[in-house]
């Protein structure tokens, strides 16, 4: 290959920013991240949380963890953990927006506070987080946000009409902001997941009657957040150097059953 067209890649020890990260799919990309020896700043609205997470994860791994207590709804506290961030790990080259919540009122329970909220954790953030880091990022070679998007924003679900709207516009702010970040060399991608054993999830698995979920899905089990954090881990890396403005599906064949 032209050396001349090598895409300029990031080196493996630049740090990423993982918003939700002390559960969940947020704890598994922090994880991923960190066994390859990436610095990570976990972000999580329980400080406490996010605290004993980033311990875990260093004393397994080596690698540098830092938890901070952020409520990504409120842009003040963003910036604040950003430059705390800044200050902690050695470089800042990768973003997973990952903190979420779910709403299960369905259309009749909708209200003013619970809009507000899923759109300002879901989907704001992820605006509020790359002006916070742009500058940092642009420093280094191959930088690379994650979204957590849905397989509900292609799915239809009554019961959590916020949640859906919100992973909906997931998908279609991360391709517009693609074209704006390109020009700095900086990747975006989506990664809608399917049904995975989260502690946000397992309520409704246990809610329901057995294998409820596993009757659509063509490999015919639940996920593991583990499986998401690898394909995070991918999108982040130089491996993904390619690839921008996509949505990568993780769920096990749902959104193509015909079950």
């Amino acid at each position: 290959m032209n050396k001349e067209i090598l895409p300029l890649l990031a080196s493996p020890s630049t740090g990423a920013v993982i918003t939700g990260g002390a559960s969940g799919l947020g704890f598994a990309s922090a994880r991923a991240l960190a066994a390859v020896g990436r610095p990570v700043a976990i972000w999580d609205i329980n400080g406490q949380r996010a605290s004993s997470a980033a311990d875990a994860i260093q004393a397994e791994f080596g690698t540098v963890a830092v938890g901070y207590g952020v409520d990504v709804r409120d842009p003040e506290a963003i910036q604040n953990a950003a430059n705390q961030t800044r200050e902690a790990l050695p470089s800042i080259g990768g973003i997973v927006h990952c903190a979420g919540i779910v709403d299960v009122a369905s259309l009749d329970g909708i209200t003013i506070e619970s809009w507000d909220d899923g759109i300002n954790i879901h989907l704001r953030p992820i605006v509020l987080l790359l002006q916070a880091f742009l500058e940092d990022m642009k420093r280094v070679p191959g930088s690379a946000m994650v979204a957590t998007a849905s397989i509900n924003a292609t799915l239809g679900n009554s019961m959590n009409p916020v949640y859906t709207a919100a992973k909906g516009g997931v998908l279609s702010l991360v391709r517009s902001l693609a074209d704006r970040l390109g020009q700095e060399g900086i990747r975006i991608n989506s990664i809608s997941p399917g049904q995975i054993m989260t502690p946000m999830m397992k309520p409704s698995i246990d809610a329901l009657e057995p294998r409820h979920f596993e009757k659509r899905i063509l490999l015919d089990r639940i996920g593991e957040p583990e499986e998401i954090g690898r394909v995070v881990r991918f999108l982040l890396s130089d491996e993904a150097s390619y690839i921008t403005a996509s949505e990568i599906v993780v769920d096990g064949g749902n959104i193509s059953s015909q079950r």
